[in-house]
């Protein structure tokens, strides 16, 4: 995040082609042009060489970070502060206000015809800790691996506030609880008093519009209201590919309440041998 308060780093960077803002269409904005109120603009920073593990084997892609310049704004204007209040000691306490998004890209974007994407959700507690209560962690591994292994290569965009359907970690685990009582997990949110989907696809659509470039893209999902959501940003190019990995014994129900509320599941996707971590690759 000091590459974004340190206005010498800041301007080096714009200099050298690697910190770029754009705006909802994807359209380049002046880099350090101050950011018109109202209107969304996204900071991207890269590209930045990243050579990923997988299980099936090696992967390079190229990395950008990217922030909503009104975020960058208030982390601003707190660093001055800190400076001013010689409070530079309290400098880390910066990253927990920021919610930094990532775009992982696979092959030449220059080239791309009808590119793989997967616009992914955080989840700490599938993705990170491997948790089975979700299908999250091996969703976004088998992307990566898909778009790995495409002619045309592709791009995840990892969505870092997305945590919960976008209620956040702490509220998340408070579903959980619920869940265990009973409900499910539209019901847990509605008895927060929270909607079932609160997540904001804004910042993924401006990305989409700036890398894909108005071409068609293959977009790895089996939930239409993610579809319906890009289209409402203007991208009305999109192919759904059903994505289906992980079914176990323990998100069954989890998966049973996502196909009630509208993914395109079929009853025979959820079918497991009801052995705890039992996997149906789909």
């Amino acid at each position: 995040m000091f590459t974004y308060i340190d206005s010498t780093v800041r301007k080096r960077l714009i200099a050298e082609g690697k910190l770029k803002r754009i705006d909802a269409l994807g359209k380049l904005l002046q880099a350090d042009a101050v950011p018109q109120p109202g209107k969304l603009s996204v900071n991207v920073l890269g590209p930045i060489p990243l050579p990923l593990d997988l299980p099936t084997g090696k992967m390079n892609v190229h990395w950008y970070a990217c922030v909503r310049n009104t975020e960058l704004s208030k982390v601003e204007e707190l660093a001055s502060n800190l400076r001013e209040s010689g409070g530079q000691h309290l400098f880390a306490s910066l990253a927990s206000s920021m919610a930094v998004n990532s775009v992982l890209i696979s092959g030449d974007p220059e080239s791309w015809e009808n590119p793989l994407v997967r616009v992914h959700s955080s989840c700490l507690t599938g993705d990170v800790f491997g948790s089975e209560r979700c299908e999250c962690g091996p969703q976004m591994q088998a992307a990566l691996e898909s778009i790995a292994q495409d002619e045309q290569g592709g791009m995840l965009i990892y969505m870092s506030g997305h945590e919960g359907r976008g209620i956040g970690l702490w509220a998340k685990a408070a579903t959980y609880l619920l869940q265990d009582a009973g409900e499910d997990t539209y019901q847990a949110n509605r008895s927060l008093g929270l909607p079932d989907d609160c997540r904001d696809f804004s910042d993924a659509a401006a990305l989409l519009h700036y890398f894909v470039k108005g071409k068609k893209f293959r977009l790895l999902t089996n939930n239409p209201k993610k579809i319906n959501d890009l289209h409402n940003f203007g991208l009305n190019d999109i192919e759904p590919v059903k994505h289906l990995i992980g079914v176990g014994r323990w998100n069954k129900k989890y998966l049973s309440a996502k196909q009630a509320w509208g993914h395109k599941l079929e009853d025979a996707d959820l079918e497991t041998d009801g052995k705890p971590g039992s996997a149906r690759n789909e």
